[in-house]
């Protein structure tokens, strides 16, 4: 069986992607077959529908949340200290969820950070939802990517933040390579590991 979970589309880029509806009764049927891990990530734009799946069988009883272990991703335009924690929040709002048991970094390198008033604007999840793809990869006049001046060591600090407070459980990279990794092992002031590196 394949279970595609994103529902992004993307123009010119091959990526699989599930009709509205699909993916939250793929997890239906994951959670059914015994599935207990989701990964998600903002940037697959599946976090509303995975955790629509989710809220349906712990709701039949199906499943308890202390059984699952959900992970999700912090976007590269939410690097920046200060967007953290917002970001996280934003993800666990569409998941509905009150912790995550896992959140990652993405990739090591950070995007330009959103307008303000989108950062605003996405108060209201709905619209967060419907307009997302413009803020993903933030493009300069030769459509390159506009990078972030913020090192993923600073990122880390606000990710260590989030264990601290309850928000999640534990803290990862996604596609670090090995100096990456043993830059942020050598962090002076190191609180938590990365638990992992997808």
């Amino acid at each position: 069986m394949q279970v595609i979970f994103s529902t992004a589309p993307w123009p010119n880029l091959p990526r699989a992607q599930a009709s509205p509806g699909k993916v939250t009764e793929a997890v239906k049927e994951a959670i059914d077959a015994g599935y207990r891990h989701f990964d998600c990530a903002y940037f697959y734009h599946n976090e509303r529908e995975v955790g629509a799946g989710i809220r349906c069988k712990i709701k039949e009883g199906a499943v308890r949340r202390e059984d699952l272990f959900i992970a999700t991703k912090l976007w590269c335009t939410c690097h920046k200290k200060s967007l953290v924690e917002t970001a996280c929040r934003k993800s666990l709002k569409a998941l509905k969820l009150n912790y995550l048991d896992l959140y990652l970094i993405h990739w090591p390198m950070g995007f330009k950070p959103p307008h303000p008033e989108w950062i605003m604007s996405c108060s209201e999840l709905s619209f967060c939802l419907s307009h997302p793809r413009v803020q993903d990869l933030p493009l300069d006049e030769s459509n390159m990517v506009i990078p972030s001046d913020t090192d993923f060591l600073d990122t880390w600090e606000a990710m260590e933040d989030l264990v601290i407070t309850g928000l999640v459980k534990n803290i990862g990279v996604s596609n670090f390579n090995h100096e990456q990794l043993e830059r942020l092992l050598n962090k002076p002031g190191l609180r938590f590991k990365p638990l992992t590196n997808q």
